[in-house]
């Protein structure tokens, strides 16, 4: 890599994070309305935030709150986590773009069941493990394409 870490590439690289997430978060929201098999990422975040908050001792709000939380927490951990697309520099973007969506994906599908947030909202069909995964891996390659976009608006 032969970029070095700038304010310039760090904004580049929280940008795109933010790129992806919002692609992300779109996908999610927009298709759960209209497709039965759609994951539904929102109710895993609820789902988590609700157990944190008991675990410390707290009630956790009405739904509609915690949804609103859910879908403001996605966003910021999404963020942070594409945003890891600047680490391989601008000719590998591509590929570290993929390889993270493709991991988050895998994750979102394997790993709530063991965290004792269940297994329906990512993973209930075939389908619905097959979009959680497509989509996280579009958040990736939409980071990607952003973190390129800006090596070339800078020449």
């Amino acid at each position: 890599m032969d970029e070095k870490l700038t304010p310039e590439t760090l904004a580049q690289s929280l940008g795109s994070g933010l790129a992806g997430a919002f692609v992300l978060t779109v996908l999610h929201e927009s298709v759960r309305r209209v497709v039965p098999e759609a994951p539904r990422a929102d109710l895993l975040g609820m789902r988590a935030i609700a157990k944190g908050l008991r675990a410390a001792g707290q009630q956790p709000p009405p739904d509609d709150k915690l949804h609103t939380l859910a879908l403001g927490g996605d966003i910021v951990a999404n963020t942070l986590y594409y945003s890891l697309v600047g680490l391989g520099g601008r000719e590998n973007a591509w590929l570290l773009g993929s390889t993270l969506g493709a991991a988050a994906g895998v994750g979102a599908v394997a790993l709530p069941g063991p965290m004792g947030l269940g297994t329906e909202p990512s993973a209930r069909t075939p389908a619905t493990a097959a979009m959680t995964i497509g989509w996280y891996l579009v958040g990736g390659l939409a980071a990607a394409a952003v973190y390129s976009l800006f090596g070339r608006t800078n020449r």
